[in-house]
């Protein structure tokens, strides 16, 4: 293991709310060792800024690491060429091109399905009953996966995102991750048959043509479905919720001098949904002091990097006129989240706007609870309208 600090951490309370301990590492041990973890943290925006884009010491690859073994072989383990080759064979799918021309137009006839829906009941959970549905169903047209349903989209998302961050080793959420993972194949295999002579703009259709083979189609679909659901989703309820408790915020988009896609990056920069990405230590080396030996397990804390006191002012306050551009909550180096462009759009630009222009008198009704710290997002976000 590295030599840093070491700094413990209580599991349970970490997961309830990391960003106490977070700040105490940035001001005491920048790059610390947390053995609950197993691993070392680095915690500084400029540090993980740099350092993620020197694969050639913090390596994506990561055999038998636990996203490889739920999921298999996928981009987010590749590190250089191979990721590339992965990477391009993915673009038209999701190109800015692709998510304007295609996805967005989708995207709107989702959303305005299911606010007509769901518009007469007065009240919901936004995190179960908005953003998990219209998210899912996003992702279902995107990947390809239309047999599959909202619904089961989400657990797949969810149970395999809880195995690849079971850094405890609990063998109940590990056989949850495996047995999601055997049925998105099922699904896989149903929908690439289909296709076969029917080619559309989604991943499937487009990694299919393109020549990936099976094994790396099934364990990349695996990936994009755990950010693809969990990362909107997410940023979608809490970015709402975070509206409505700052109704001065909001007011600044009622009245046009900022945007949802102004929320949208700031509330990621306060929540990031993915807050770390696991690297491995793959020649010894020296940062900033610390010496990491071949081998080592390393988190680049995306979400303390986007809470950096050096970095932002007011660091822990949302606040939609922030200057965003320095967070990083979707990454900084090659491995930035190809999915971005749909993300912003399908929130910022379709669902946030929708939900309050046809929820009218949309307003919070109980207290939101985030949970997570590889995974966040708000567990339950009740509330009323009309």
């Amino acid at each position: 293991m590295s030599n840093a600090p070491h700094i413990s951490v209580d599991p349970a309370a970490f997961a309830a709310d990391p960003y106490p301990v977070l700040a105490h590492m940035r001001r005491d041990a920048p790059i610390a060792y947390v053995p609950e973890l197993g691993a070392t943290l680095l915690t500084k925006r400029q540090t993980i800024h740099r350092e993620e884009k020197r694969i050639a010491t913090f390596s994506s690859v990561q055999p038998g690491g636990l996203m490889e073994k739920i999921m298999g072989l996928n981009m987010m383990r590749r590190d250089g060429a191979p990721h590339m080759a992965e990477r391009k064979m993915l673009f038209p799918a999701l190109s800015p091109r692709t998510v304007a021309e295609h996805w967005t137009p989708v995207f709107e006839q989702i959303v305005n399905d299911h606010l007509a829906q769901i518009k007469p009941l007065g009240a919901a959970d936004l995190v179960s009953e908005i953003a998990m549905p219209i998210c899912g169903a996003a992702l279902c047209a995107m990947t390809g996966l239309t047999n599959m349903t909202p619904q089961q989209m989400d657990r797949a998302s969810q149970q395999m995102l809880d195995a690849v961050a079971n850094y405890i080793a609990d063998p109940q959420i590990d056989a949850m991750g495996f047995a999601r993972s055997a049925e998105v194949d099922v699904f896989i295999d149903q929908r690439l048959e289909a296709l076969e002579g029917h080619p559309d703009p989604s991943i499937l259709s487009v990694l299919s043509r393109a020549g990936m083979p099976r094994a790396s189609i099934g364990a990349n679909v695996k990936v994009i479905i755990g950010g693809g659901q969990n990362e909107p989703r997410d940023a979608l309820a809490g970015m709402i919720a975070a509206l409505l408790a700052h109704p001065e915020q909001h007011a600044l988009i009622q009245d046009g001098s900022h945007s949802y896609l102004d929320a949208f990056r700031e509330y990621t920069r306060l929540e990031a949904p993915i807050q770390m990405t696991p690297r491995m230590i793959a020649r010894d080396d020296t940062v900033d002091g610390v010496a990491f030996h071949k081998g080592d397990r390393v988190f680049l804390m995306y979400s303390s990097a986007c809470r950096d006191e050096d970095v932002f002012d007011h660091a822990d306050r949302f606040d939609i006129t922030r200057d965003t551009s320095a967070a990083i909550p979707f990454g900084a180096g090659p491995h930035f989240c190809a999915g971005a462009a749909a993300s912003r759009a399908l929130v910022a630009e379709v669902a946030a706007p929708a939900i309050f222009e046809q929820l009218d008198g949309l307003r919070l009704t109980g207290p939101v609870r985030a949970h997570g710290w590889a995974f966040r997002g708000p567990l339950r976000v009740p509330v009323a309208w009309g």
